[in-house]
């Protein structure tokens, strides 16, 4: 099956969604959110929302810069360094349970976006 730049467009998008849930949860449901991820608490919570608006930051990166230059550098850069801080971090202290989810996924994210845009690009 021929990969097309819709089908990229399409993901890059899915993604950028993805990171843009996850900062509503963190910026506007903080406490609801901590919880079911598992950590006992949301002290200080200004923390927690500093990580809802940075995910707002990124989803806001990948979109512009997919739509500027057809690249998806920062999605690559931010996804590996969450995959590896995630699982990295869950290796060296115990975690809840959505710490080593959040980090297969992420890394799950940028193998896919990499291994598409290598196809739709090798044309």
């Amino acid at each position: 099956m021929h990969l097309s730049e819709t089908y990229e467009r399409a993901l890059i998008i899915l993604i950028a969604l993805h990171s843009i849930i996850v900062g509503v949860m963190l910026l506007f449901f903080a406490e609801w959110a901590i919880d079911f991820a598992g950590w006992s608490g949301a002290e200080p919570i200004f923390f927690i929302w500093q990580a809802g608006a940075f995910h707002f930051v990124l989803a806001a990166g990948y979109l512009v810069e997919y739509s500027r230059t057809k690249t998806i550098s920062l999605l690559l850069i931010a996804k590996t360094t969450a995959f590896v801080f995630l699982i990295g971090g869950s290796l060296l202290a115990e975690t809840p349970w959505s710490v080593w989810f959040s980090g297969v996924a992420d890394g799950a994210m940028a193998l896919t976006a990499f291994l598409v845009h290598r196809a739709v690009n090798k044309t």
